[in-house]
C-alpha cells in the first residue's frame, strides 16, 4: 500500500542532507573567483585532456600562432562562461598568462609578426610590419587615497633603462592631459561644429583654430615664465577671456607702443594672479553640465518642416502670425 503521508521537497535536505555535488559542478560555482588564465587551468584542467592541446607535427595544431593553444583555449574557455563580459578582460588575461607572476616588474620582451595577416589588412602593409617588435612591459601599482587600488600594466617602446618605472607611470597617468587640451580646442574655441561646406573651406578653418590654440598656448607659457607660476594650474579658458579682454582694450592704443607694451605685461599679471587649485588626481568625467532643450532636430527646410505638434500630449501648437 503507498504511504499517504504527505511529503515537501523542500524538507529533503534537512532530513535525510543534501545531495552529493561532483566536483566538476562545484568546479563551475567557484569559477567566478578565477581571475587569471592559470587559475582556470588549475580548477578545469583535470577535466580537459592535454593531448588536444599539445602541438603535432600536422593538421590544426602544426600551425603557428600568436599564443599557444592552451592559453588561446583558455581564454575561449574564459569567454564562453562569461558572453556579457569585456573583450578587454580576455585580453588582459591572455596578456597576464605571458608576463612574470609577481605584482610589480619592469621587463623587455619581443613581439613576433604573426604567420597570417588578417582581413583588414593589405599584402603591402603585412609587408611593412616589421617581423620583431621589442617592447618595454611595466606593471605598477596605482594607490590613490579614496579610490580602490588598481593594477595597471604599460606596454611602451622605451627602451631606455635609464628611463625609471615611475617616470613611466607619471607620464601614463598625465595621458588624460591630451583629452583636456582637444575639448577647449573644440569647445572653448567652438570647434565643435564646422559650418564650412567645401573640403578646403573645412581644413582652412581647421587651420586658424590651431594658430589661434597655439597663440592662447604661447601667451599660458610666457605668464608662466615670467612671473614663476605652474603652467598646468593657469586656466585656458581664464587666459582666453584676458586676451579677449585687453583685445578691445588695447585696440584704441595702436600709435602708443609702450602703453600696448604695459597693457600686455598687466595682461600676463592678471592670468598669473588667477591659477586653478592645486587638484591632483581631479576626475573630470566626460559629461554634460547643462541639459540641452528637448526640440526636434531641424531635418528639412523650414517652409516644409511647418507648425509642429506640440511636446505635450493633448496641447495644440498654434503657428505664430506676423505683426502687421
Amino acid at each position: 500500500m503507498r504511504h499517504s503521508t504527505p511529503f515537501f521537497r523542500a524538507f529533503g535536505p534537512l532530513l535525510f542532507g543534501k545531495p552529493p555535488v561532483s566536483a566538476l559542478a562545484e568546479a563551475f560555482a567557484k569559477f567566478s573567483q578565477c581571475s587569471s588564465l592559470s587559475q582556470l587551468r588549475k580548477a578545469f584542467g583535470s577535466y580537459i585532456p592535454q593531448a588536444l592541446l599539445a602541438p603535432t607535427p600536422s593538421g590544426d595544431n602544426s600551425r603557428r600562432r600568436l599564443f599557444s593553444l592552451d592559453v588561446a583555449f583558455w581564454s575561449f574557455f574564459d569567454q564562453v562562461q562569461t558572453p556579457n563580459g569585456a573583450c578587454r578582460e580576455a585580453v588582459r588575461k591572455v596578456i597576464g598568462s605571458l608576463l612574470p607572476k609577481v605584482e610589480n616588474f619592469d621587463v623587455v620582451v619581443t613581439w613576433k609578426r604573426p604567420a597570417q595577416r588578417t582581413h583588414t589588412q593589405t599584402p603591402e602593409e603585412f609587408a611593412l610590419l616589421p617581423e620583431s617588435l621589442p617592447v618595454r612591459i611595466v606593471r605598477y601599482t596605482l594607490a590613490q587615497r579614496g579610490f580602490r587600488t588598481q593594477c595597471v600594466t604599460l606596454v611602451t617602446t622605451l627602451l631606455d633603462a635609464a628611463i625609471p618605472a615611475a617616470d613611466l607611470a607619471g607620464l601614463y597617468f598625465r595621458r588624460w592631459g591630451i583629452e583636456l587640451h582637444f575639448r577647449e580646442i573644440k569647445i572653448h574655441l567652438n570647434m565643435d561644429v564646422l559650418r564650412c561646406l567645401s573640403p578646403n573651406m573645412i581644413e582652412r578653418g581647421l587651420r586658424m583654430h590651431f594658430i589661434a590654440y597655439n597663440l592662447i598656448r604661447r601667451v599660458m607659457q610666457k605668464a608662466s615664465l615670467t612671473h614663476d607660476v605652474d603652467l598646468n594650474r593657469l586656466s585656458f579658458k581664464g587666459c582666453l577671456d584676458a586676451v579677449r579682454q585687453f583685445a578691445n582694450a588695447t585696440s584704441g592704443a595702436e600709435d602708443k607702443p609702450r602703453t600696448i607694451s604695459a597693457m600686455i605685461d598687466e595682461m600676463l599679471l592678471a592670468i598669473a594672479r588667477d591659477p586653478n587649485p592645486h587638484r591632483p588626481g581631479r576626475s573630470e568625467p566626460r559629461v554634460r553640465k547643462r541639459r540641452p532643450k528637448n526640440y526636434r532636430l531641424l531635418t528639412k527646410p523650414r517652409h516644409e518642416m511647418g507648425p509642429l505638434p506640440h511636446r505635450k500630449a493633448g496641447v495644440e501648437n498654434h503657428p505664430k502670425t506676423a505683426l502687421t
